[in-house]
């Protein structure tokens, strides 16, 4: 249940124009699915994973709603390549509650590594990115999540509205349970333009051009209860991973 309108459709086939001519655009659970060259049943064989993710421990608000698992790939000429687990990193300038500090977190699991539909999602990504930006590797950084409602409330973004300092940022929906709230918002980084709607069907997707536009999700409640909502967060960024010795894409060195 929500008050938030339902997020307008992008077909997968006008995905890189939306991105150059908005700098964001919806998918439909069915977009999705034809978009990354899967059948939303082995989509759907993905989701168990998510009631395996450990605990977020590294949380400065104190809450215990959010669970996370994070694997680094870098994907090139059609092939996605698992490297050895780093850690997330983000500057202060654009996660004022979590920048500049390293945080570590369990790698996502192997079956999930190892299902055909999980290298699908990471390629049609970068060959998205490369039409928009030029062929080259990408830096992908994969975020499992779910947000509970173990405290009352969950905080998708307990940053608030942020950019994540990459190139391209997909918000994959996988699950909604029980709860009320997690509207997306999103708007121009440089202008009031934007707009507010809430993914509600698994496998519906945003995607984002980063240094165009900033987002949040509001906090969730449950229904009843418990609830959870839980989301495939995947960044792509050209030239390197976000780390303490680069800027982040759209900052120069001087700014960071």
């Amino acid at each position: 249940m929500t008050g938030a309108p339902a997020a307008p459709t992008t077909a997968p086939d006008g995905l890189a124009a939306a991105l150059r001519d908005r700098g964001r655009a919806v998918l439909s659970p069915a977009g999705f699915a034809s978009f990354v060259g899967s059948a939303i049943a082995d989509l759907d064989a993905l989701r168990a994973s998510w009631d395996e993710l450990p605990p977020d421990v590294h949380l400065r608000d104190g809450g215990r709603y959010r669970k996370r698992r994070h694997s680094s790939f870098i994907v090139d000429a059609g092939d996605a390549r698992l490297v050895p687990q780093r850690a997330h990193w983000q500057p202060v300038e654009y996660n004022a509650l979590h920048g500049g500090l390293e945080r570590w977190f369990e790698p996502i699991a192997a079956p999930v590594l190892a299902a055909p539909a999980w290298n699908r999602i990471l390629v049609a990504f970068a060959a998205m990115a490369s039409q928009l930006k030029g062929v080259q590797p990408w830096y992908v950084e994969a975020h499992q999540f779910r947000i509970d409602t173990t405290d009352g409330i969950g905080r998708p973004t307990p940053e608030g509205a942020h950019r994540d300092g990459v190139d391209f940022v997909a918000v994959v929906l996988v699950a909604r349970e029980a709860i009320k709230g997690g509207e997306t918002r999103v708007f121009d980084a440089d202008g009031p333009n934007g707009m507010r709607f809430t993914l509600l069907e698994p496998w519906s997707t945003l995607v984002l051009d980063d240094a165009r536009v900033i987002h949040e999700s509001t906090p969730i409640q449950p229904l009843d209860a418990f609830g959870h909502r839980d989301t495939l967060v995947l960044t792509y960024r050209a030239g390197g991973f976000q780390g303490a010795d680069q800027p982040a894409v759209g900052m120069t060195a001087t700014e960071t």
